[in-house]
């Protein structure tokens, strides 16, 4: 076995669920990702804890055949909520034989069976958890990468010192944790603002996401004003959305378009009320990132990008006596701040062109 799959699965038992002796633990995975699968079940059978691995949902192609079987009327499973409920620590490993199998699945049925899923969404969150990658050919693919191109790509993301990355971001969390009001502006395409005020900044450092390397916050839900174009494309139900638009007025986004399925951004607005509201917005710090990869757990995270997410805030991020936005949808969408772009934080320029105030070449 890769000795690289052994470090990955040390990092996911040791630093980002913090496994103990006792633990019952799922893990979710695609069987393509049986390595990594293996790899840590040795180390919970080191550790004295109790493993599980189902592919409920990472098996697309089960997903996809149920889905396209099924009307829109969908209830809470109740026996996969019990699972979640009777376990400590659920690891989700992303991997997939094909990137786009719930493409011709109707985005209807998809957001009703999600919004049906959203009680064992929130007790995943209870628990200790942890979202990764296994580096499939597939996911390869769809990166434009040779397979062993994209394994290096992913293991120097993954497999680094995460408390060196925690002590970079945490220059930003300082910034931004007592921010009243943060401006994004890029081009003449990008122009919003919003409020954090009370809302607390965390720092992504490989514990939830794997990789990790952003700091992120939501916004006061009714704050965000302004437009933004999210020129970098993302998957969304094995569909690839691109150019997304959207305005903001009052916090609500009033006016939306995309270059390609727009039909499917839509029915991501329609799901609820807070699917129309940002819940979060996050800003990549990891510079072992460095190129797009048609993955948001990794594109996120790159250094000159910025994300927000319409859809549920995160608890962790709202502060007390502060309107958390609720959703059964959270999806990030993602601006290059590579060229002609600002970070600002309470009226101040903290990032220009997608180097921060704190980096050796800020130019004020």
């Amino acid at each position: 076995m890769d000795p690289r799959i052994r470090e990955h699965a040390e990092i996911i038992a040791n630093h980002s669920v913090d496994l103990e002796a006792g633990d019952n633990v799922v893990i979710d995975a695609h069987p393509v990702a049986e390595d990594l699968v293996v790899a840590l079940h040795e180390v919970i059978g080191d550790r004295g804890a109790n493993p599980i691995t189902t592919s409920q949902r990472t098996g697309k192609r089960q997903q996809r055949a149920y889905l396209r079987a099924a009307d829109d009327e969908f209830e809470t499973p109740e026996h996969e909520l019990a699972l979640v409920k009777n376990t400590d620590v659920y690891i989700a490993i992303r991997a997939t034989d094909n990137a786009t199998q719930t493409s011709d699945v109707d985005p209807e049925i998809s957001a009703a069976h999600q919004q049906a899923h959203r009680p064992i969404l929130e007790e995943r969150l209870s628990k200790r958890w942890c979202l990764t990658q296994f580096p499939a050919p597939a996911n390869a693919q769809l990166a434009e990468m040779s397979t062993d191109g994209y394994e290096n790509f992913v293991w120097d993301a993954v497999n680094k010192d995460w408390e060196a990355q925690r002590a970079h971001q945490e220059h930003m969390v300082e910034i931004m944790d007592p921010a009243e009001e943060i401006r994004i502006k890029s081009g003449d395409t990008t122009d919003v603002t919003m409020s954090v005020a009370g809302n607390p900044t965390l720092n992504d450092h490989g514990e939830h996401n794997l990789p990790g390397g952003e700091v992120f916050t939501a916004p006061q839900p009714d704050s965000v004003e302004g437009a933004v174009l999210f020129d970098m494309p993302l998957y969304h139900q094995g569909r690839e959305i691109t150019d997304v638009s959207l305005e903001f007025e009052g916090g609500e986004v009033v006016s939306h378009s995309a270059a390609k399925n727009e039909d499917v951004l839509t029915e991501v607005l329609n799901t609820d009320d807070g699917a129309r509201r940002l819940g979060e917005l996050g800003i990549g710090m990891n510079r072992d990132i460095d190129q797009f990869t048609y993955n948001m757990l990794f594109d996120e995270k790159m250094g000159d990008t910025v994300h927000m997410a319409v859809g549920r805030a995160y608890d962790d991020t709202v502060g007390e006596g502060n309107e958390a936005n609720d959703s059964a949808v959270h999806v990030d969408m993602i601006v290059d701040m590579s060229e002609d772009s600002v970070i600002e934080v309470d009226g101040e320029v903290v990032q220009r062109d997608g180097t921060f105030r704190f980096e050796d070449g800020f130019e004020e």
